[in-house]
């Protein structure tokens, strides 16, 4: 959730076109350095120094040979420094460019190895501005003036704080290990389990933490303040929450909606992907992340976002945005993960609809229908949704608002609310920890429904303008056509005339269907269940 939250509160985004650098490349492109080994598992061991705002440690990566090669590149962002890495007692060499840290082996690694090198490193992380919108650590006070800091990644990367191989592109399919030492009077909150704590007679405390499934890796996170922890229990899963000591009573009131959330979302997305390492939500001093099994939030309590509305239609109001909305995530973003960050509204359009589901779950369809026509008010068509692949560019952030509608559109295309909630359960079983893209997700949709929805998803993805659909009247039937950029678009829709309602499929010529309509005809379109634009031309019925 970072480019969205401008937009609804005014921010004008200025669009400049500019080309990429070779900078934009290293980091979100996918070279020969970064194909040949497949990463298993992270083990991160720090000790960070709030006063001096200063982390130091090491990163052991255990990875997989997957090409032979002599060479391989991991991130660090440019301003800490490498210390040393070290693979079979060998300190290796390795070369620097931006923040691309290229290391060469002594001998050839082979296909199907098992590998593990150690990245020692420290220094001065950047701070985040305006976290969660920058990446970067938070150096926060409490209200009592006390040590309170957080780290927020996405989009600028994990490599602001700890060696990896960044990007969205290659989770450690064996979860990662967080040990992080702080001064004795802190806590440390990361993703997963809580391991225990080990004093380590200087100061500091060490905080281990477990994470046993796929992770992203600017999902893995470390929280640190004085933390209470309270506990709870929806069936099977395991529920914390993590909150600074004086809001103990305040959370435990407010985070009632979060049982009711997670019963929803499992009845319509499948169970919580994460069982094994338990949901959690961790409060922070920056508004929200999706950071994997340790949701952070920072809406200070309040209904809506920050206590707006960010529909404009009051239902927003009846649920804590950054609860909801961060939570969805844990399915799509999370378990579901786009292999490149232009494919980003795979995260966030899918996770912006997931606040339509718990908003029907809870307050009925028509409440829902409400929230999604509000929704329109945030889409600024002011880019395509899609950005350009292998530069960790995303597109507009119109990817919230206009792809949770795309979905909410093709739900009432599709007239078929027993195959839609099939489709999206079936979605998110069949993609659960998997890394995917754009082409996967619609032919996903296409072979589930047995309908080509390639042309709607272009449309809403790839091109700025809406589909309009016109309308008029020869002799006595109803003709319409779609008037779009995406090659073929033919989206079924429901319209109304006279109040009766008919379901057609208009082509990109003028379509004649077997609806009749009489002089004057009524003609309309819930414009609270399709996303696109409507003209009724001037009736010529006789």
């Amino acid at each position: 959730m970072r480019f969205f939250i401008l937009l609804l509160i005014g921010f004008t985004q200025v669009v400049i076109a500019q080309p990429f650098s070779r900078k934009d490349s290293l980091m979100g492109g996918f070279p020969k350095e970064r194909l040949c080994f497949d990463v298993k598992r992270y083990e991160i061991d720090i000790r960070v120094n709030p006063e001096k705002k200063y982390i130091s440690g090491h990163n052991s990566i255990r990875f997989e040979v997957v090409e032979a090669t002599k060479r391989i590149q991991l991130d660090l962002f440019s301003n800490m420094q490498v210390d040393s890495i070290i693979w079979q007692t060998k300190k290796l060499p390795y070369t620097r460019e931006f923040n691309a840290v290229f290391i060469d082996f002594p001998e050839l690694l082979v296909p199907g190895a098992s590998e593990k090198l150690t990245f020692y490193y420290s220094g001065n992380p950047i701070i985040a501005r305006q976290a969660p919108w920058d990446g970067g650590f938070v150096f926060s006070k409490d209200k009592l003036n006390r040590p309170w800091i957080g780290v927020a990644v996405q989009g600028t990367g994990a490599s602001v704080w700890y060696p990896v191989k960044d990007g969205q592109s290659d989770e450690p399919e064996q979860g990662v290990l967080l040990k992080v030492a702080v001064p004795n009077e802190l806590m440390n909150v990361s993703n997963g389990r809580c391991k225990g704590s080990t004093p380590m007679n200087d100061g500091y405390t060490r905080w281990d933490w477990e994470v046993l499934n796929p992770i992203n890796t600017y999902n893995v996170t470390l929280n640190i303040g004085h933390y209470t922890r309270i506990t709870d229990r929806l069936e099977d899963l395991d529920i914390d929450y993590y909150v600074l000591d004086y809001n103990r009573e305040k959370a435990i009131k407010h985070f009632e909606e979060v049982k009711p959330m997670l019963t929803c979302f499992q009845s319509k997305f499948g169970p919580y992907p994460f069982k094994e390492d338990g949901y959690k939500l961790v409060e922070t001093p920056y508004l929200g992340m999706e950071h994997q099994s340790a949701v952070a939030y920072g809406n200070n309590y309040l209904k809506g976002y920050r206590g707006m509305d960010l529909s404009g239609s009051g239902v927003g109001l009846t649920f804590d945005y950054i609860t909801i909305h961060e939570s969805g995530h844990e399915w799509f973003g999370n378990s579901i993960t786009s292999r490149d960050i232009a494919d980003m509204w795979i995260h966030e359009g899918f996770t912006q609809y997931s606040e339509l589901v718990f908003i029907e779950c809870q307050s009925g369809y028509e409440k829902m229908l409400k929230y999604a026509f509000g929704l329109r008010r945030n889409v600024t068509h002011n880019r395509p949704i899609i950005g350009p692949y292998g530069v960790n560019q995303e597109g507009s952030g119109d990817m919230y608002p206009k792809g949770a509608l795309l979905l909410h559109t093709i739900r009432h295309a599709l007239n078929n609310d027993t195959l839609w909630w099939k489709l999206i359960w079936d979605y998110c079983h069949t993609f659960k920890h998997k890394i995917i893209d754009t082409e996967t997700v619609v032919q996903f949709f296409n072979e589930t429904t047995a309908m080509d929805w390639t042309p709607v998803f272009n449309q809403y993805l790839r091109h700025t303008r809406l589909p309009i659909l016109h309308v008029r009247a020869r002799g006595k039937r109803l003709e319409a056509r779609w008037e779009a950029d995406a090659t073929s678009f033919a989206m079924p829709i429901t319209l109304t005339v006279d109040g009766t309602p008919y379901q057609i499929t208009p082509q990109s010529d003028w379509t004649r269907t077997k609806v009749k309509m009489k002089k004057n005809a009524i003609v309309t379109v819930d414009q609270q269940k399709f996303f696109i634009k409507f003209n009724l031309e001037k009736n010529e019925a006789k």
